[in-house]
């Protein structure tokens, strides 16, 4: 099922976000040395090194089990003929194909998403145990069902378009399912911070909460020649569910907008969280989400491709195998996902290295806005980088398989020696975004 949420929310990943844990632009710092009184390096205690690894190895392992389990799930599925019964069942309620898809991809999916829900509650448990979230198995079970239930609203009525479409160009749907995705697309990306996120957490505008924090921002906004609307700034009551830190920027157009987690605000100052909101600004200005939907765009059109030509050899036209009656079947779906999840496996490196261009371009956007702004700012920045890694409990040193693999941001200990290191006023070069020198503000 993952394969397919894929393809309506992928554009919402990771170049919206702040997490230094999310996996990483490997670019080292250019030239320059660490400013005067600014941490050089992402340092752990003893105890707290071994277990920011220990969580990590854990987030790694739960990655590729996540995987591996999906294909098992989908190849037993297949091997027992599951969605051929659920076909004949949904046949035998409706002769109208759209009746039977309201039968067939419900069920099917449901039965799915219950088999995924032991990966899904191992990874619950991982975040408690290393002090990532304090949501009870209560409330997190009632999240993982709504979350399954908006993913269930969205896929019915795309896999009945993509089914439609296979029967009709049984050779080009690849191309004509991703043309009528697209749109869906970006409806998902517009709609989730209105509609889908609010049913997870509460929003309200920042100002509410810190009218101080908000004039200083607004300082950082005109700085960058930007106006971003206070009713475009949110306050996330993250803190009811977790323990970590974050901040991202979300929707698209009129639902464009800044969100910054109440446990940020908690454990960094005004200038750290300033450097923060810098970051997040970066996204905003550089316009990564737009970019980041036609980025993923073109990729799903390649790995639908690529699966239209594995489809072909694994369900050939004329042949009925395991039941299945061509790709143009309903029950062909758990063969149609099972390709999506290895195809779109492979291209996560892919995925992830834009990302993590998009991540490294934010990151200098951050730190040439607030500087002048924020007194020191290249230790403010530095100090905000180690605070996150520390609560986030980073890794402090992946290592490249997983980094390329796995990694939507650099590493955390990149990202500090960049930012300590990042000083081309110093060096007398010209900054690559934001140009002009305000007066310091104290």
């Amino acid at each position: 099922m993952a394969a397919l949420v894929a393809l309506v929310a992928l554009a919402t990943l990771p170049a919206s976000s702040l997490s230094g844990q999310a996996p990483a632009d490997s670019r080292t710092p250019r030239g320059g040395a660490a400013q005067p009184g600014a941490p050089a390096a992402y340092t752990l205690a003893p105890d707290q090194y071994a277990k920011a690894v220990a969580y990590s190895r854990a987030r790694y392992r739960l990655h590729f089990l996540s995987v591996a389990w999906e294909i098992l799930v989908l190849v037993l599925l297949i091997g027992l003929a599951i969605a051929p019964g659920f076909r004949r069942l949904a046949e035998g309620v409706s002769r109208r194909r759209f009746v039977q898809a309201l039968v067939f991809f419900p069920l099917f999916l449901l039965v799915l998403t219950i088999l995924q829900l032991p990966i899904d509650a191992w990874g619950h448990r991982i975040s408690l145990a290393y002090d990532q979230s304090v949501q009870g198995w209560g409330s997190w079970l009632a999240d993982w069902a709504k979350g399954n239930l908006v993913a269930l609203l969205i896929l019915t009525p795309l896999l009945a378009i993509l089914y439609a479409i296979l029967r009709k160009s049984p050779r080009r749907w690849w191309l004509y399912f991703w043309l009528a995705a697209l749109p869906v697309i970006v409806f998902v990306v517009f709609v989730a911070p209105v509609l889908i996120d609010p049913l997870f957490f509460r929003f309200e505008p920042l100002a509410r909460k810190a009218p101080d924090l908000v004039a200083r921002i607004e300082q950082v906004t005109a700085r960058g020649g930007l106006a971003i609307p206070r009713e475009r700034i949110f306050l996330m009551d993250a803190s009811r569910k977790l323990k970590s830190l974050n901040a991202y920027v979300t929707g698209f157009g009129a639902s464009k907008r800044v969100v910054v987690w109440d446990t940020t605000l908690a454990r960094m100052t005004t200038p750290q969280t300033l450097s923060v909101f810098g970051h997040e600004m970066g996204h905003y200005v550089l316009a990564h989400i737009p970019k980041t939907i036609l980025f993923v765009s073109g990729l799903l059109l390649v790995v639908l491709f690529l699966a239209n030509v594995v489809l072909r050899r694994v369900l050939p036209p004329g042949e009925v195998r395991r039941g299945i009656h061509g790709l143009a079947d309903w029950a062909s779906l758990p063969v149609l996902l099972l390709v999506l999840t290895v195809v779109g496996e492979l291209a996560s490196p892919v995925i992830n290295a834009y990302s993590r261009a998009q991540e490294h371009a934010a990151d200098v956007y951050g730190l040439e806005v607030i500087h002048g702004l924020v007194p020191d700012s290249q230790r403010v920045a530095a100090d905000s980088f180690q605070i996150l890694g520390q609560i986030n409990l980073a890794d402090p040193d992946p290592g490249p398989f997983v980094k390329f693999w796995l990694y939507g941001h650099p590493p955390l200990a990149e990202r500090l020696a960049f930012a300590a290191s990042y000083d081309p006023w110093g060096r007398g070069e010209t900054p690559r975004y934001v140009r002009d020198t305000p007066t310091p503000t104290p």
